[in-house]
């Protein structure tokens, strides 16, 4: 039979009632006729329980300790939705993220897969059951637990479904797809029938919060089709493969954002010192011939990352921003768009940056929702 790979998030999984929903949607694919193998994140806000036991009694919580503990959180989901499956009449099996084979390196609170060993999942398929297994966590070659960090969950299903050649992979939560834009915040956003994996990894790493960038390229190397779908109703969701869909397009917000701008005389220094505090960076560009400006994701402590940089020599530091990116593959090829998204996008820009698939305008954070529904109004217009 083939093998369907599903992944619920910590709102599918929030309680007992929504635990058995979840079981019922699992044994429906299972009558379909399918092997059927199930990812889990934490319940709810477990882990940020988890985070702020740990902050209470340390200043400075061990990583290797955080993973230990954080782990926790999807070994609890794993094993009462194995019981809810059971409950129906169906035949589960639970395992964590080592006893599923996922292979790790050795960094805590954000280890990288790098082989997943499916072998128990495999031998438990041949006899009829569901797995479900622990998302967000492995077993590095030093045997220890490790945790994936941001997204985890969502990379551990596809690494399963690469591994295990499955037909599909469904991200499963609570919106029913990927939008033109985040309906919360653009009224007239549109739900997509398909994107492609760039598209995708471009919208997710800018601000998209269906799923995670790094899973999707996960997907993208291993040939793995998605679908970003509700738990709940029946719609076909988004699916996201290598195919590109014309005409798609997606505008994402990314905040808050930072920006830092220093003289190109200084600018290897300055990188290597952003390097060494870890800071994420968006992007780089030069306004002219002697400035470069750098927009970095915020991190989880924001004071923290501004008070290290302001430590840094000769530069500039620029906080409450918002980065609003428009993805859509090609758009490079309608320069008259382009050039109307910048016009429109000037006068709360602080600073623009065009690849040949996306365009981002970093804004004060105050302007950032109302610019992207001036950017989406322009990218539907250009469709139609």
């Amino acid at each position: 039979m083939s093998i369907v790979v599903q992944k619920y998030g910590g709102s599918s999984v929030a309680s007992p009632d929504k635990i058995r929903l979840v079981a019922k949607r699992i044994v429906e694919t299972k009558k379909q006729g399918h092997d059927v193998v199930v990812v889990v994140s934490a319940m709810g806000s477990t882990t940020d329980e988890l985070l702020k036991n740990a902050n209470a009694v340390s200043n400075a919580p061990s990583r290797r300790e955080l993973d230990m503990l954080l782990s926790c959180g999807e070994r609890a989901s794993m094993a009462l939705l194995s019981m809810a499956v059971i409950n129906l009449g169906y035949e589960a099996i639970s395992f964590t993220g080592s006893q599923a084979g996922v292979m790790t390196n050795d960094r805590h609170s954000d280890a990288s897969i790098i082989e997943v060993r499916p072998v128990r999942v495999q031998d438990e398929l041949s006899r009829g059951k569901v797995v479900i297994v622990a998302g967000f966590q492995g077993v590095s070659y030093k045997r220890e637990i490790t945790t994936l960090g941001r997204g985890g969950s969502d990379t551990t299903a596809v690494a399963l479904a690469a591994a295990l050649s499955a037909e599909y992979c469904e991200i499963c939560s609570d919106v029913d797809g990927v939008y033109t834009a985040d309906p919360r915040v653009v009224s007239a956003a549109q739900l997509l029938d398909g994107l492609s994996h760039e598209e995708m990894i471009e919208s997710a790493a800018h601000g998209a919060k269906v799923l995670h960038a790094e899973a999707v390229e996960f997907a993208r190397l291993s040939g793995i089709a998605l679908y970003a779908r509700a738990t709940t109703g029946s719609g076909r969701g988004t699916r996201i493969d290598n195919a590109a869909t014309a005409g798609s397009f997606v505008v994402s917000s990314l905040s808050p954002v930072c920006m830092v701008a220093t003289d190109s005389r200084f600018a290897k220094s300055v990188f290597e010192e952003l390097s060494s505090l870890q800071a994420e960076v968006l992007f780089a560009i030069s306004s002219d011939a002697t400035r470069i400006f750098c927009c970095l994701k915020d991190s989880p402590n924001p004071s923290q990352l501004q008070s290290d940089i302001s430590k840094i020599e000769n530069v500039e530091f620029m906080g409450d921003l918002a980065a609003v990116s428009v993805t859509s593959v090609g758009s490079g090829k309608a320069p008259h768009a382009m050039s109307e998204l910048l016009a429109l996008a000037e006068p709360e820009a602080v600073a623009t940056m065009m690849t040949p698939n996306r365009r981002t305008v970093v804004s004060p954070l105050a302007q950032a929702s109302i610019l992207a529904e001036k950017m989406h109004s322009l990218m539907l217009g250009s469709k139609h």
